[in-house]
């Protein structure tokens, strides 16, 4: 650990190096990362439930698309003047490619034995209809398409050419309402639960140790500058301890912070959003749709609820998933409590809350309106992209918790943040998607603001695990089709026509 922390200060040992509270994806990714370059840390997980990724890193949790801003429409904004905005699309992609190139260093090291059993090759699709939204669609593209991240993507507002990409998107249409769509063969869909299962057994045989069913409540520093962990696990008390401290718990990360008292968590407060999917494993519906097709949100809708069409592949098997439908609900996890939100109340963030509920009523007013929807309307939904879509195939499933960021100005911030102690000993993240595609990016970062004293000695081994971190590939299109080339070949992403039909979800069509 840092050297630089006087001896006399603390402790000469201390039960662990690395405390990670939490198993899903972001203590998974960072475990890995400390494994690889520090092997000689300890490093033990708290889990509160009895196995890892089952909050939002599970593989029902969520969409569990590679989030490369592909398809995603909420990450290239139109402003009032009708300029469109892709930017963040362009970051994002730039953030998922150091996942991708982190796992496919995993897989050349052997840590990651098959790829195939988190990643598949997939599709991805933007559509909509009506004449604003595919003059819009048509801009993002001619933006997108001249960018080294988006090579080959392409767009349509013909029907035929949409059905050859998509048959169930152009099923049951009249032909009356102008559409469009774009398509790009670099996507992928991404088991997170399966890949947070996968590094935390490869870190596990490297001698880190995961307690399950021990819930943390209570995270503080002594004098000593050793920070102390203790809950419950199976009705007995522990108390663990450790130099640094990353709270990686989902929604309860919050609540987990405020406890540890650093003066860094005061103001940000937490708002929970639900959500359901509806799911079909009907395989001669499936067999007609390999994809993940994003559209626009409705009005007052936050970015999680963007209305998407997905192929999941979860244990071997492809699946349908259609929504989210957003709803409310004060816990902060999926196993949480009623009482949640309310426990997250603080006198610092009473206002910012209040700020950011002032600021956000169209969003009270959406998931209000999904909340009294019948099954009826939101079934509608689904029509909109599978006009035949027939309410026999479909099962209805309860998506996770996502809590989004309140900041201390009264923002509510959709996406993550990163809580960091002035002196770096204690970490933790708030906020929601796309965090999961965007783990290794993230942390990253973190390794980087929480331990400066090996960050410059850590370069030579990040530069062969994450060849273009620290640099832009959207600077370099030769280098950025190098890596793209690699990782793909690595994750085995060039074989997605033999697993499509593997999976039974048919050929891919020609263009």
């Amino acid at each position: 650990m840092d050297k630089s922390v006087d001896s006399q200060s603390q402790p000469s040992e201390v039960e662990s190096d690395i405390i990670l509270i939490g198993s899903g994806i972001m203590s998974a990714t960072l475990a890995a990362l400390i494994a690889e370059l520090e092997p000689t840390w300890s490093i033990r997980v708290l889990e509160r439930l009895d196995s890892p990724a089952g909050e939002s890193s599970g593989p029902w949790n969520n969409a569990g698309t590679g989030h490369s801003a592909l398809c995603e429409l909420n990450y290239s904004p139109q402003d009032e003047d009708g300029k469109v905005d892709v930017s963040k699309a362009i970051e994002v992609n730039e953030q998922f490619q150091i996942s991708r190139q982190l796992w496919s260093f995993l897989v050349e090291a052997g840590r990651i034995p098959e790829p195939s059993a988190f990643i598949h090759a997939t599709p991805h699709m933007s559509f909509v209809w009506g004449a604003e939204n595919v003059a819009y669609l048509r801009e993002r593209h001619r933006l997108l398409s001249e960018h080294p991240l988006f090579e080959g993507m392409k767009f349509s507002d013909d029907p035929e050419q949409i059905a050859t990409w998509a048959p169930l998107l152009v099923a049951g249409r009249t032909g009356d309402e102008p559409i469009a769509a774009t398509y790009s063969d670099l996507g992928t869909d991404v088991d997170f639960g399966a890949l947070t299962r996968i590094l935390l057994e490869s870190v596990t045989a490297r001698g880190a140790r995961i307690d399950y069913g021990a819930e943390v409540k209570l995270v503080h520093r002594t004098m000593d500058r050793v920070w102390h962990v203790m809950g419950k696990r199976n009705g007995e008390k522990f108390h663990h301890t450790a130099r640094f401290v990353f709270v990686g718990a989902g929604g309860q990360a919050l609540t987990l912070l405020q406890k540890s008292r650093i003066p860094e968590i005061k103001g940000f407060g937490g708002f929970p959003v639900s959500g359901e999917f509806l799911r079909t494993s009907n395989p001669d519906v499936v067999a007609r749709h390999h994809a993940k097709v994003y559209g626009k949100a409705a009005v007052g809708a936050p970015p999680m609820s963007v209305p998407h069409l997905d192929t999941r592949v979860v244990g071997g098997r492809a699946s349908l998933m259609f929504g989210p439908y957003a709803g409310f609900s004060p816990r902060f996890l999926k196993h949480g409590s009623l009482l949640d939100l309310f426990r997250s109340l603080r006198v610092h963030n009473l206002i910012p809350m209040i700020k950011a509920g002032l600021a956000n009523i169209p969003l009270t007013v959406y998931l209000i309106t999904q909340l009294l929807a019948r099954k009826k309307t939101k079934f509608a939904e689904l029509r909109e992209f599978f006009g035949d879509a027939d309410p026999a195939d479909w099962e209805r499933i309860t998506a996770g918790q996502r809590v989004q960021v309140i900041r201390p100005e009264g923002v509510l911030q959709f996406g993550t943040e990163v809580i960091t102690h002035k002196d770096g000993s204690i970490a933790g993240l708030l906020g929601a998607s796309p965090g999961a595609s965007t783990a290794a990016p993230i942390m990253l970062d973190l390794l980087e603001r929480c331990f400066p004293e090996q960050w410059a000695s850590w370069q030579p081994q990040l530069a062969e695990m994450v060849p273009s971190h620290g640099s832009l590939l959207s600077s370099d299109p030769a280098f950025a089709r190098e890596i793209r080339e690699r990782t793909t070949k690595v994750l085995e992403l060039d074989r997605g026509e033999k697993s499509r039909r593997d999976q039974g979800a048919g050929p891919r069509p020609l263009d």
